[in-house]
């Protein structure tokens, strides 16, 4: 999954984007035009080898090195991205996913947890037509490597993360927007509320979380972590649990407040013909490549029934950071696109939340 990559959500303009990533796009058109392939574009390291060698032919996986390249890759019959970047491209520039004729299309959608219903829209309002396949999600974890004192006290959730003996000892997010999640959970307040933000607690809590840390950087923060140049972080669920039963340093706590969730989904660009592979889509609900995609992280996000017989392979503690339990799940919350207006407003909260930093 894509950490979101915006200031809050990248004030960057969809053109910008598009300049940055023009030489990636002139290579991946250059490699579109050879042969009858047709190609899933997606972000390296973000879509599982295992599920990407079983694409039918003339189907293709092609990696790319960022985001910014997917979104330029509109010659792809599909292509996968994290949720943090839908803002970055307008929903014209998708097409519905599949059609609702289509045999395999009932299957395909009501297999889907509800919370997955909302990404399967872009977040709009219904009626609007299914855009995006969300294929996999997960929550946010903080982890801890020799630390069994804080683990023992687990039951105080995300305000472990102010122990004075973590300050400088912990990495946060790179995005803002998570960051701020977090600070909204530490107080108690519902972070899917608006109104959350105008809390006048907010700013000062996010100055001592943001105090806490020695950076903010999840994308190499495993490494960091790994590596006991920090004691804790805040990871997606996905890039931890494969290392829980092999590394034992390390501990994976989700409070019982629950987290955002992150999402990775697939898209049909506009001007495809392509049909997207639906049996394809389907096997990785299915033994053994389901159990793989667990193990790798990687959880389907579809009705907790269709999961248990997987799950229940796992050890409980780490069966339920894979699928919370429902109570965990009702309070995690996903992350939908900020309409200018916000984007202005959490902007400026994060800018007076840093103003007393050292």
């Amino acid at each position: 999954m894509q950490a979101d990559p915006r200031p809050l959500s990248c004030s960057m303009s969809r053109r910008r984007l598009l300049q940055l990533s023009a030489l990636a796009g002139l290579g991946l058109l250059g490699g579109c035009s050879r042969g009858s392939a047709v190609q899933l574009v997606y972000g390296r390291g973000e879509l599982p080898a295992a599920w990407a060698k079983r694409l039918p032919d003339p189907w293709r996986a092609m990696p790319v090195d960022d985001p910014a390249a997917v979104l330029s890759a509109r010659s792809a019959a599909l292509v996968q991205l994290g949720d943090g970047w839908l803002d970055a491209s307008e929903a014209t520039a998708w097409q519905p996913f599949v059609s609702a004729a289509s045999p395999a299309a009932a299957e395909l959608w009501e297999g889907l947890a509800p919370e997955a219903q909302p990404l399967t829209r872009l977040f709009r309002p219904e009626p609007a037509p299914a855009l995006a396949y969300p294929w996999a999600f997960g929550t946010w974890l903080l982890v801890l490597r020799n630390r069994r004192d804080l683990v023992a006290r687990a039951a105080e959730g995300w305000s472990l993360m102010l122990d004075p003996s973590l300050r400088g000892e912990l990495l946060l997010p790179s995005s803002p927007r998570l960051v701020m999640d977090l600070g909204l959970r530490q107080l108690g307040l519902p972070p899917g509320d608006p109104a959350s933000f105008g809390d006048p607690r907010l700013g000062a809590q996010l100055s001592r979380l943001r105090g806490q840390a020695a950076a903010f950087d999840d994308r190499d923060g495993l490494n960091l972590l790994l590596s006991g140049r920090v004691e804790a972080a805040v990871l997606p669920s996905q890039r931890v649990l494969p290392l829980l039963r092999s590394d034992t340093r390390l501990t994976a706590l989700l409070p019982a407040s629950g987290s955002a969730l992150w999402w990775n989904l697939l898209l049909r660009p506009s001007q495809t013909r392509d049909v997207p592979p639906l049996r394809w889509l389907l096997e990785a609900r299915e033994k053994p490549l389901l159990s793989r995609l667990l193990a790798a992280g990687w959880v389907p996000p579809l009705r907790r029934e269709l999961l248990a017989e997987a799950l229940s392979s796992w050890p409980p503690a780490v069966a339920a950071l894979l699928y919370p339990p429902p109570a965990v799940l009702a309070r995690c919350t996903s992350l939908p696109p900020l309409a200018e207006d916000q984007r202005r407003q959490l902007q400026s909260l994060w800018d007076r939340s840093g103003s007393s930093l050292p």
